[in-house]
Order: structure tokens, then C-alpha cells, then sequence
């Protein structure tokens, strides 16, 4: 969104950025209608461009856009019908315009609206999608180019993400206590996948900076719950390091990074907020995964990191979200810990599984464990599969630059 320069400019943006998804979610939750509530948001924010360089930018900038939004959606339904029935309880749209919200009223809006846009019955990209849309502020065309999308293939999945949601009597609400930890990862999983497609990729939004505030803000929404936490840590220490993670284009492994550019207080943050999770004594997947992060990120140099603790962490994982990556992810920390070959007949059990099958980092990794092991005929085998295998330039030649040095 742009908006006029200066601190007035400058408070537009904030304010866009903090409280976009509050508005929308409140008014939502006060019609039930999504495009009504994100045209509404709009024309809120439009009003602060045109009204906060000559008024002043209000002490509480989110209840003035809420206020504001509500009563164009009042507007816009008492044009829309004369009839009564169209105006969805007229004493709940009906206030001063003067008249500030306060929080207590609204504490659960965006909570409930995360939950929507994740639900079960909508197809995954459409979660991630209308999550963007409807939560971060994002344009169609802004999560269109994140996700190498046609722009108007991407409005017709948010649409029928919204027309599901009407048709199929989608709950506007935060599931009940039996469902809530299988609905929480469902959010979980489409935060992470916005970070890491931020993480992959520089777009036009930073995709990773976006994933962590709307981490941060559920962190908030569901203080109790140690698997946002989790999340929470897992992103920051990621993203500490983000900036390493390729040099010309080119790969850089995570052993040959420069930690003095690391961001050590990302790293101190996320640290703190896994500690605040692992108090809670509810061990999850991301908590785990948050943990391995800090032993790489809290190593002063490569030598120094703690792989026997990293291999347990792993076979922790694997415990409780069983899958063959992470599984080939423990059998590299087994192979740092108890030695290159205990790690090679790991991955040879994975590649005789099939389970992996397709995917380039099994032979990356079987390469680079050969090459450890003073193998190079076989490590330059695996290095032509994994290169033929791998889907981005910096992984492509970051692996060339592997075979070409055997």
C-alpha cells in the first residue's frame, strides 16, 4: 500500500502492516462477508491517506480504521437493500462513528480468522493464499509473483477459497478443544510454508518478515499453546541467518557461512522464545525443530557444533513427525556424530525404501557423505543425479561447484 511521505506516510504504513488484519477480521466476523470486509478495509485505509496529514494520526490508529471500516460497511448494506433483513444485527453495526472500539470486544477476531483461512476442507494453496490475502494485506498480484502464479489463476483460488467458505458453512470460529491441536497445525503448516517460500525466493514482499509477524501475533492470540512458540523460534533463528545462505547466486552450506554476519539478536530472540516454549513442558515437532536450529546458531564456528546432540534431536523428530526427510536429515547428524559411514547406511536404507524417490537431496547428500568418505567415482555419479534433480539455479550450482572440485 502506498500513502503520503513523511511520519504521517510512515504511520499509514505501520498501520497497515499492524492492524490490516484486525480490521478484516472484525468485520468479518460482524457481516460475514469477505469481500464486503476487504473492500471496507480498503476504503478505511484510503480515508487515513486523505484525512491523517490534515487531522493528525490518531492515538489509537487500529480502533479509528475499524470504526471507520464498520461504518462503510453500514453504508454500503443500507444501500445494497432497503430491506432490514439484509442489515446483520443493525445494534452491532450501529455505533458513533466517534466511538472507539475497545480491545476486550474484539479479543479473538484474527484468531478466528486464522482458523478460517486454514481449515481442513480448503485445498492447501488456497489456505496459504486467502491467509496472505485476508491476514497480511497481501494484493492478488503480490502472492501471485510470491508463488509464480498467473495472476488471474490466483484470484480465481482465492475466490473459490471464499465461495467454499460461504457454501459449505465453513465455522467463522476457533474449533473446540477436541479439535484444536489437529487445526493448529494446519495453521502452523501454512506459516512455515509462507516463511520458507520467502526464505527460497526475493519477492516484492518479504514473504519470511510477513510469516513471523503473523507467528508473532498468534503467539499472542494463544499464549498457552507451546507449537506457535515453537514455530516462532524455528523462524527467527532461520531467518538469522538468511542472509548467508547464498553468495552470487551460488548455495552456501551452512558450515561454510560467515557467522560474523549472522543476526545475533534474531538468534538471541529466538532463543528466548524457545526457552519460553520448552518451559511449557509439551514437547512439539517445531519445538524440536527450533531446538536443532539453536545448536547450529549458538556454535561460534562449524567444528564446535554439537552433532551428537543434533542426532538425538533428530531421532526425537522422527518420533514425533515421522517422515523420510527427517530421517535423511538425522542420518547426516549421525554421520557427523558417529562417523561418515554409520551416516551412508542410513541413506542407503532410505534410498532402498523408495520413500524418497525423486527428490534431489538423497543423492546430494549420499554425495556429499562419499565425498567425506574419499569415494569421488561415486560421489560424482550422486552429484549428476542430484544436479539433474535439483529445482533452483543456487542449488544447481552449488552442486556443479561440488563435482567440478572432485
Amino acid at each position: 500500500m502506498s500513502g503520503p511521505g513523511g511520519p504521517v506516510g510512515a504511520a499509514v504504513e505501520a498501520a497497515y502492516r499492524d492492524e490490516w488484519g484486525q480490521v478484516v477480521a472484525t468485520l468479518i466476523g460482524l457481516t460475514g462477508d469477505w469481500d464486503l470486509a476487504e473492500d471496507c478495509a480498503q476504503e478505511a485505509f484510503a480515508a487515513a491517506v486523505a484525512t491523517w496529514p490534515r487531522d493528525g494520526v490518531p492515538r489509537r490508529p487500529g480502533a479509528w480504521l475499524t470504526t471507520t471500516a464498520r461504518n462503510r460497511a453500514t453504508d454500503r448494506l443500507r444501500r445494497a437493500a432497503a430491506a432490514a433483513a439484509k442489515l446483520r444485527e443493525a445494534a452491532v453495526l450501529e455505533r458513533d462513528p466517534g466511538d472507539e472500539p475497545q480491545a476486550e470486544e474484539i479479543p479473538d477476531d484474527r484468531l478466528r480468522l486464522m482458523f478460517t483461512c486454514c481449515h481442513p476442507a480448503l485445498p492447501f494453496p488456497a489456505r496459504v493464499a486467502l491467509t496472505l490475502r485476508t491476514l497480511a494485506g497481501m494484493s492478488t498480484g503480490e502472492i501471485a509473483r510470491a508463488f509464480l502464479s498467473a495472476e488471474p489463476a490466483m484470484a480465481q483460488r482465492i475466490a473459490r477459497a471464499k465461495r467454499k467458505i460461504r457454501e459449505a458453512g465453513i465455522p467463522y470460529r476457533v474449533p473446540p478443544a477436541e479439535l484444536l491441536p489437529q487445526r493448529l497445525h494446519a495453521v502452523l503448516a501454512v506459516l512455515y510454508l509462507i516463511f520458507n517460500q520467502g526464505y527460497d525466493e526475493d519477492g516484492d514482499r518479504d514473504l519470511t518478515g510477513e510469516a513471523i509477524r503473523l507467528a508473532r501475533v498468534l503467539v499472542g492470540l494463544m499464549p498457552h499453546e507451546p507449537e506457535p512458540r515453537g514455530l516462532l523460534a524455528l523462524m527467527l533463528l532461520h531467518g538469522a541467518r538468511r542472509a548467508t545462505r547464498t553468495e552470487d547466486g551460488v548455495l552456501v552450506p551452512l558450515e561454510d557461512q560467515d557467522r560474523s554476519r549472522w543476526d545475533r539478536a534474531l538468534i538471541a530472540d529466538g532463543v528466548a522464545v524457545l526457552d519460553q516454549a520448552l518451559a511449557m513442558r509439551r514437547a512439539g515437532p517445531y519445538q524440536v525443530q527450533a531446538a536443532i536450529a539453536a545448536c547450529h546458531a549458538t556454535a561460534p564456528d562449524a567444528a564446535s557444533t554439537d552433532w551428537p546432540q543434533i542426532a538425538t534431536l533428530y531421532a526425537e523428530l522422527a518420533r514425533l513427525a515421522p517422515s523420510p526427510v527427517v530421517e535423511l536429515n538425522r542420518a547426516v547428524a549421525v554421520a557427523m556424530a558417529d562417523g561418515v559411514e554409520a551416516g551412508l547406511r542410513l541413506v542407503g536404507e532410505l534410498s532402498a525404501s523408495g520413500r524418497l524417490e525423486g527428490y534431489y537431496l538423497l543423492p546430494a547428500t549420499r554425495a556429499d557423505l562419499l565425498r567425506r568418505a574419499g569415494r569421488p567415482h561415486e560421489a560424482r555419479a550422486a552429484y549428476a543425479e542430484a544436479i539433474a534433480m535439483a529445482p533452483t539455479d543456487a542449488e544447481r550450482r552449488y552442486l556443479t561447484g561440488r563435482l567440478r572440485a572432485l
